[in-house]
């Protein structure tokens, strides 16, 4: 009976087997690295906006507090977007006839809001409080980076569950003293891990990894 393989079947069937595993490993790895790009956690891309605020002038500038747009931030889950009140507050004698600013100014005729694009948000199915947060000493930059020193918001941080747990698993690496959670300037000092000890009993911070904790 004839052979029905050639000598040389051995050879192309190892190359064959080598050429599947380099396919899959580059295919595995681009999957890998696409999932972990910018591209798809949204980290460092400014979103567009109907008007292009810049915290770096209003808050390095003007030298405005997180507090007075975001108003519900340390007694509610949601940290508020300021009502076209606020803006007018000041646009109405500053800038009052700039071109950038006639969404604002449309919005306070009209009584309509503006639509402002989210940059920071977690899925529907994860519970997220802010004032519980900046109640325990989590400082605005732990999560939102210097956005005092952005001219359009873009996120710094992925915001997945993995990045969450490392802080939950050791709160004592970031926690910071309450009367510094809204200062931009601040950074860790040299004893962070002694502090953040210190600050975790007395804050009474418990080390919350249960899923129900954020998927309710």
């Amino acid at each position: 009976m004839a052979q029905i393989f050639g000598p040389s079947a051995n050879a192309l069937s190892r190359l064959s087997i080598a050429a599947g595993i380099i396919i899959l490993t580059v295919v595995v790895a681009g999957g890998v690295g696409l999932y972990l790009s910018d591209y798809v956690t949204g980290v460092n891309i400014a979103q567009e906006q109907p008007v292009p605020f810049s915290h770096r002038h209003h808050v390095a500038g003007v030298g405005i507090d997180c507090r007075y747009c975001h108003t519900t931030v340390e007694a509610t889950a949601f940290a508020g977007i300021p009502a076209t009140d606020v803006c007018m507050t000041c646009h109405a004698q500053i800038w009052s006839d700039s071109p950038t600013l006639e969404p604002v100014r449309a919005s306070y005729r009209t009584n309509q809001s503006l639509r402002w694009n989210r940059v920071h948000r977690v899925p529907d199915y994860v519970y997220f409080d802010h004032s519980i947060h900046i109640h325990k000493g989590i400082g605005c930059s732990t999560c939102h980076g210097h956005v005092d020193q952005m001219p359009l918001v873009a996120r710094k941080e992925t915001l997945r569950m993995g990045w969450c747990l490392d802080c939950h698993r050791a709160p004592e690496r970031f926690v910071r003293p309450r009367d510094q959670v809204f200062n931009m300037d601040w950074a860790p000092p040299e004893d962070q891990l002694a502090m953040g000890e210190r600050l975790v009993k007395e804050y009474q911070i418990q080390k919350l990894t249960d899923c129900y904790t954020c998927h309710r």
